[in-house]
């Protein structure tokens, strides 16, 4: 699992690097419980901006031995064809180390304002290993307003389900922070909760959180 992070973030340094992304953000959170680091891109890659080709790579690893089970690495670059600003539909290939590789076609419907930012993003996937279907719907929910010249106070919040062959849960998580940015720097405290499996297995963290947009 360390070889597999390292291998991860130096992947996801390179990246950040050395693309010209139109928007680049990255998150560390780290607790008493377990340490997520997150990586996201978006980039258009024609002149009109009806392409764009987004990059998610995160790895979780949990303090405990006895929760090592629930570490995780995914990586996902994704094709959006770009309807209009709002609607967006495109094709991925996503990695993940606990559930092996997965052909996906995703949905995605953005509003955005200067204050509040709302993305919805619906899939359907089909593992390489088993051969089953599942459904996915992503959400993220941001909302920034200015306390002084300097501060602006943010609330974000993260949210995911996933349901094998239509009827059986496999994996949630909600993700919720709260914080302040100075200069670009995002900085506060954070609550995740993870669920696993048909019986849902649940996890907890609290921590803090630091998030950069390049």
């Amino acid at each position: 699992m360390k070889k597999i992070v390292r291998i991860t973030s130096l992947l996801i340094l390179g990246i950040a690097q050395n693309s010209n992304a139109q928007f680049t953000q990255v998150e560390l959170f780290t607790g008493l419980d377990k340490t997520d680091f997150t990586f996201y891109s978006s980039y258009p890659i024609n002149k009109k901006n009806t392409l764009s080709i987004a990059t998610l790579a995160f790895f979780q690893k949990f303090n405990k031995k006895e929760n090592a089970d629930f570490d995780e690495v995914g990586v996902q670059p994704t094709l959006f064809w770009n309807i209009n600003k709002t609607i967006s539909v495109g094709p991925s290939v996503y990695y993940n180390s606990i559930s092996g590789y997965s052909g996906r076609l995703s949905g995605k419907f953005t509003l955005k304002s200067s204050r509040l930012l709302l993305v919805v993003i619906p899939t359907v996937g089909r593992y390489q290993k088993t051969k089953n279907t599942y459904t996915e719907t992503f959400a993220q929910i941001q909302f920034n307003t200015p306390i002084s010249e300097k501060i602006t106070l943010w609330l974000n919040g993260q949210f995911l389900t996933v349901w094998d062959e239509f009827r059986r849960h496999s994996r949630s998580f909600q993700q919720l922070r709260a914080g302040v940015s100075f200069n670009g720097h995002q900085l506060g405290i954070g609550f995740d909760l993870d669920q696993y499996g048909p019986n849902p297995i649940e996890k907890s963290s609290f921590g803090l959180y630091y998030r950069k947009t390049l």
